[in-house]
């Protein structure tokens, strides 16, 4: 299982809210992509740089600098973490997806 790291910075608000999250507001999202596979013939599970192109195309892309219920419906972090997982499930061997909202809060999917 190998992981990377990408950073989006995004806005959203839920609307269901009764706190300050009914307000619009953004975040610094991180999200950590694991992807997991046998060795190939270089000794890797997969070469970094192509796990980036795909991320940065499918998700980084779509979702930095952008306004999140324009996307999806009530864009929560576990909405937008299957969101991710889908765009990407096609694309790479996914083990596991972490996506942190605050530096002390995340949520993690595995399909």
């Amino acid at each position: 299982i190998i992981t990377q790291e990408f950073r989006m910075e995004c806005a959203h608000q839920l609307n269901w809210h009764s706190g300050l999250c009914k307000n619009l507001h953004g975040h610094r999202y991180v999200l950590e992509v694991s992807v997991k596979g046998p060795l190939n013939e270089n000794g890797v599970v997969m070469n970094f740089e192509d796990i980036e192109e795909v991320v940065y195309k499918e998700v980084v892309s779509k979702l930095d600098h952008h306004y999140l219920n324009d996307i999806m419906d009530n864009p929560t972090a576990e909405h937008i973490i299957i969101w991710i997982w889908e765009a990407l499930k096609e694309e790479l061997p996914l083990f596991e997806l972490k996506l942190w909202e605050t530096e002390g809060s995340y949520t993690t999917y595995r399909g």
